[in-house]
């Protein structure tokens, strides 16, 4: 009997020490699971917020590239509204009556005369003026110009560009910037 004593002694130790062990082990098992759980949502927290940003990120580079689009297309739209009022204002200058056209190509060469003394002058195959009433040595016509006049000295080393074309294009591009300005606000 004293050997079923003593095994049960020890199976009674053994059994309280397995308890312990189990408690313990359930006890790291919950730490382990708690701690583990804790990096879980703090690692969950800070990928949300990285996702998070990321959307707005998104969002604002979307925004901006649409915004730039946007821009472009209002641009685009801007150039060919002045590019129309620019051949609009140019066809309006051609087709001046002849009279009007005979004033100002004679305020034209009357300018140029201070850069060539007695010009020359060449003038698109439409306009039909003589030297006599431009007040010049001799007119020739080239279809190339389209409306104005081109002032020559009478050794051709000196030439006045003074095309509708030209002038309107020299003004143009001084005063885009007004010009955009008064149209567009």
């Amino acid at each position: 009997m004293a050997l079923d004593n003593v095994t049960k002694e020890i199976r009674a130790s053994a059994d309280k020490r397995v308890s312990e062990i189990e408690a313990q082990t359930k006890a790291e098992v919950r730490a382990i699971r708690a701690e583990a759980d804790a990096q879980i949502s703090d690692m969950k927290a800070k990928e949300d917020k990285k996702l998070k940003e990321a959307v707005e990120r998104l969002k604002r580079q979307e925004l901006s590239s649409a915004e730039l689009e946007s821009k472009k297309i209002v641009l685009s739209r801007k150039r060919e509204i002045l590019a129309k009022v620019f051949e609009t204002l140019l066809a309006d200058l051609e087709s001046a009556p002849r009279d009007v056209k005979l004033g100002q190509y004679k305020e034209m060469i009357e300018s140029a005369k201070t850069v060539i003394g007695k010009p020359k002058v060449v003038i698109s195959d439409k306009d039909n003026f003589t030297a006599k009433e431009l007040g010049v040595k001799s007119v020739t016509k080239d279809p190339k110009i389209r409306a104005g006049l081109v002032l020559q000295s009478e050794d051709d080393t000196e030439e006045v560009d003074m095309q509708y074309e030209t002038l309107l294009r020299n003004i143009w591009d001084t005063e885009i910037k007004a010009l955009s300005d008064i149209l567009f606000g």
